[in-house]
């Protein structure tokens, strides 16, 4: 589809509203440079931010402070989890200035309503994806979210919460056990049980963890029993839907006072996958990967051409038919935003 030609006024509000951006941006670092000169702006520190909020963040210092910063323009989009330089504002009230960007180990991104990719926190250790019998998480979502982390090159884990309700959904059970067999790290536990709350703050003690998953599945009550101490509202069930009601509205890292910290950001309902190319696609679905380097041609669809291995492995029972048949729709997804872009 052909992009649509901008008018010429349209095209002249567009480039008022850049000049104006730029002209604040300018003005800001101005102000910051003539900080410096003055001797307004303390030493360089290192420090964490913690959370986001539009044009300023909050930073958290080596000795644990908080103090609400600026951003240079220069700097790339920082997010909660990023590892910054900053300078206090000696003579401000508790102020201070972001001044670079530390290197990522890792960073989480996800495509906005428009297909754009950006990043929504950075150094995450873990991504885990929270599962339940009710509302059902269907495991073709829990594909999606591997397929993502695989692009992301970050760990998953899978854990299936609720399980006192998997009557409601018993075929789980062997489905998580179809994860596992495909090298997956997973977990069955409820915060209503003691051993089992202690196997979640296990699995978070070190590093930074990122819950994910569709609304409903518990993640606001995993994470408010993880923070005792936190205002973590839990999101209730909706009555007509039988879906989960979006509760988390900013991205926010938290300390776990049994170890580790944990990185709270808003609920999704359904996770985009526009950004996903086909070797990320490959790296989410390494037991489809696995056969496809016999097939017979090598642009095989595997769909209906003769001696294509992954049928043959389907066939066999060496391959998942459903994760065949997750691995053509997801593909089938991104050749249509191709296709439209």
């Amino acid at each position: 589809m052909s992009k649509r030609k901008l008018s010429r006024q349209q095209q002249f509000r567009i480039d008022k509203v850049q000049q104006e951006r730029l002209a604040r941006a300018q003005k800001k670092d101005q102000k910051i440079e003539q900080a410096f000169a003055t001797d307004q702006l303390g030493e360089p520190r290192q420090g964490l931010v913690i959370a986001h909020f539009g044009a300023t963040l909050d930073i958290e210092g080596e000795n644990g402070e908080i103090t609400r910063c600026s951003v240079r323009s220069n700097l790339p989009v920082l997010v909660t989890g990023d590892k910054v330089i900053w300078h206090a504002d000696e003579k401000g009230e508790g102020q201070g200035v972001i001044v670079a960007l530390q290197e990522r180990q890792s960073i989480l991104t996800r495509p906005d309503y428009r297909g754009k990719l950006r990043p929504v926190a950075a150094n995450v250790d873990r991504i885990i994806i929270v599962a339940c019998p009710s509302p059902r998480t269907p495991v073709n979502l829990i594909d999606r979210y591997l397929v993502a982390t695989a692009h992301d090159d970050i760990q998953p884990v899978i854990l299936l919460n609720k399980h006192d309700l998997i009557d409601q959904a018993p075929e789980m059970l062997e489905e998580l056990k179809q994860y596992e067999d495909l090298g997956c790290i997973t977990l069955i536990a409820s915060i209503h049980n003691e051993e089992e709350l202690a196997a979640i703050k296990t699995l978070v003690a070190e590093g930074n963890s990122v819950f994910v998953g569709q609304s409903g599945v518990g993640k606001s009550s995993i994470i408010s029993a993880l923070l005792p101490g936190e205002d973590i509202r839990v999101g209730e069930i909706s009555e007509a839907t039988g879906k989960g009601r979006h509760t988390t509205t900013t991205a926010k890292i938290y300390h776990i006072p049994s170890g580790g910290q944990l990185i709270d950001s808003p609920g999704i309902r359904e996770f985009g996958l526009w950004h996903i190319t086909e070797e990320d696609l490959d790296k989410g679905f390494p037991d489809v990967t696995e056969h496809a380097h016999y097939c017979k041609f090598n642009n095989c669809t595997h769909t209906h051409e003769p001696k294509c291995a992954v049928k043959i492995a389907v066939e066999n029972g060496e391959l998942l038919e459903r994760r065949l048949n997750s691995y053509l729709a997801i593909r089938d997804s991104i050749d249509e935003v191709t296709m439209r872009s």
